[in-house]
């Protein structure tokens, strides 16, 4: 029986002839994505026979209703037999192809046993965090020599932005490169980007050659560039859209050892803990504007290669590590979170830590009339006459990376979306909200009593000390 489907040029042939066990295959909308899997799929279910057992996950099952229709014009060719209720073919070679939800990692655990050969989670970027989909891997598995892969498609975007694009994009953005992870035993696991473009999906564009024009027509320039060139430096609906590379990241230099220094910290254990190091500038080094602050050094608890997965070292190990860090300057204070000074029944993060720090200032939206804490953040990356008011040393990679990643909350728009990766911001907001700072009004609204505060020095301090 002869499979009619062939794989289009380009990125669609790189993946059925990808043999790495894992692959993330993303990029702009209508690259045809979801064909190149379905169309690998058959293939591999032919060669293998019935040793083939493949499952099609989306974050929740209704999401899978056009890509199952579009393999029943796929698969039905191919006398392949659809069991609705299973939600599953049955090909005619033995094999198997069923599709089903993915929301979290206990999801995964059901296919424990069943020697599953294939697996791919499409719109991978639904997913805040890595841990469902590096679940699978432990379901993974062949007894008759069937090569296992996990398969990943999406596109920019979405609340697991931050992890697909560290893991994925920011080491190899052309893609096409065999990226590695070390493990623990020291064995090397391979995996590879292949961007997907949509100029490649020929069929789409002959069949409904408006598509492209449409796309341009889908909202802000971000989204464009996301949606239709696949650009994973777009992100639309960002929360801080103010962030710029250019303007707020500062390649590591020496600072005046007379600069106030300080440090800032969101706990975390399973989840990862962030540390940041800030200088107060002065004005001295003209690139810095006075009061400005500069964070200089960071330190990221999070597994290698597993985003938003923490380390799990011990407050005492964590402890040991920021003194370490710190030796050899004077850093006068530190902030923390509050929920790490809690007692319960037993002494508190904060203490076992041994390190001097004080309850940080948690609120995240505006309370009372109250600037709250992203407001700060927001205040300081727009800064005053074109200068931000806060820079980062482009070693501090976590908080360029999740900070520009933050997105809206669908349900309290002033705040940020929490299952996103956010414990890098969440220490910024805690350093910035340490050292409260407002843009001057400028004059035409300034009235007598402005005019005489402006006037007085020790009046103004708190906005730059």
């Amino acid at each position: 029986m002869r499979i009619a489907w062939a794989p289009q040029a380009g990125p669609q042939k790189a993946l059925i002839d990808c043999p790495l066990p894992e692959v993330f295959y993303g990029g702009a909308r209508g690259g045809g994505k979801t064909d190149g899997v379905l169309g690998k799929y058959a293939l591999k279910a032919k060669r293998y026979g019935r040793y083939f057992n493949g499952i099609f996950f989306r974050r929740e099952l209704p999401m899978l209703d056009d890509a199952i229709e579009r393999s029943a014009e796929i698969y039905g060719p191919l006398r392949a037999k659809w069991q609705d209720h299973k939600k599953t073919w049955r090909f005619p070679w033995g094999g198997r192809l069923r599709f089903r939800p993915l929301e979290r990692a206990e999801d995964a655990d059901k296919y424990q046993g069943q020697n599953v050969s294939d697996a791919c989670v499409e719109e991978a970027g639904q997913h805040p965090d890595s841990r469902p989909i590096d679940r699978l891997n432990g379901v993974l598995r062949s007894a008759h020599g069937v090569p296992t892969q996990l398969l990943l498609t999406g596109n920019p975007g979405g609340a697991g932005q931050s992890w697909i694009k560290g893991r994925y994009i920011d080491p190899a953005p052309l893609g096409m490169r065999v990226l590695t992870r070390t493990l623990p035993n020291g064995k090397q696991h391979r995996y590879v980007f292949i961007p997907s473009k949509v100029e490649n999906n020929r069929i789409l564009l002959s069949q409904d050659p408006e598509y492209i024009n449409r796309l341009y027509l889908v909202g802000s320039d971000e989204l464009v560039k996301a949606w239709l060139a696949g650009d994973w430096d777009a992100i639309e609906g960002a929360f801080f859209p103010e962030f710029s590379t250019a303007r707020h990241v500062r390649a590591p230099q020496p600072l005046p050892a007379s600069w106030a220094r300080f440090r800032a910290m969101d706990w975390g254990s399973a989840k990862p803990f962030s540390v940041g190091w800030y200088a107060i500038s002065d004005g001295e080094l003209k690139q810095f504007p006075r009061g400005a602050l500069i964070k200089y050094r960071e330190w990221y608890g999070m597994k290698p290669g597993q985003m938003n997965v923490g380390v799990k070292l011990t407050a005492e190990e964590v402890g040991k590590g920021i003194r370490e860090r710190e030796k050899d300057e004077k850093v006068t204070n530190g902030v923390l979170d509050p929920s790490a000074f809690a007692e319960d029944g037993g002494p508190s993060i904060a203490s076992r830590l041994g390190v001097q720090f004080r309850r940080a200032d948690n609120k995240r939206v505006a309370q009372s009339g109250a600037l709250g804490g992203w407001d700060m953040v927001r205040a300081r990356l727009k800064g005053e006459d074109g200068r931000p008011m806060i820079y980062f040393f482009s070693t501090c990679r976590a908080t360029i990376r999740t900070l520009p990643a933050l997105q809206h909350d669908s349900s309290r728009a002033e705040d940020v979306d929490s299952e996103s990766e956010d414990h890098a911001p969440d220490e910024t907001r805690y350093a910035c909200m340490s050292r409260p700072w407002m843009p001057a009004k400028p004059p035409e609204a300034r009235g007598p009593e402005d005019r005489y505060k402006a006037a007085q020095p020790e009046v103004r301090a708190w906005r730059t000390a």
